[in-house]
């Protein structure tokens, strides 16, 4: 009998765990940055740029995990924090965050 997914989250949870679908919402989240440098001609899709997109892709789903259990998430918006996180990359969080940091560290 096959199971009813109600989300893609969880039928990717089912097949691959919870590690699997983080890993797999960061490599997307670095894909469509990537794809939209290749859109902006600013590298081509298959370069060694590509292999870059990995490491990053990993350390964003490790800090988008904890940020995810700091706030509580449950999984579906835990996999989309990470994606995020990962289009974003290192700089753009950082941007983000210190956008938004004079407002707690002013309280």
């Amino acid at each position: 009998m096959p199971e009813k997914f109600s989300t893609l989250t969880e039928m990717l949870n089912s097949w691959v765990g919870g590690a699997g679908t983080t890993m797999i919402g960061a490599l997307i989240g670095r894909l469509m940055w990537h794809t939209n440098e290749v859109k902006k001609d600013r590298r081509k899709f298959f370069g060694k740029e590509l292999l870059w997109e990995l490491p990053i892709a990993i350390g964003m789903a490790i800090i988008g995990e904890g940020l995810s259990r700091y706030l509580g998430l449950a999984q579906p918006v835990s996999t989309g924090l990470i994606a995020a996180l990962a289009y974003l990359g290192p700089r753009g969080a950082e941007v983000l965050l210190m956008k938004w940091s004079p407002r707690w560290v002013g309280k």
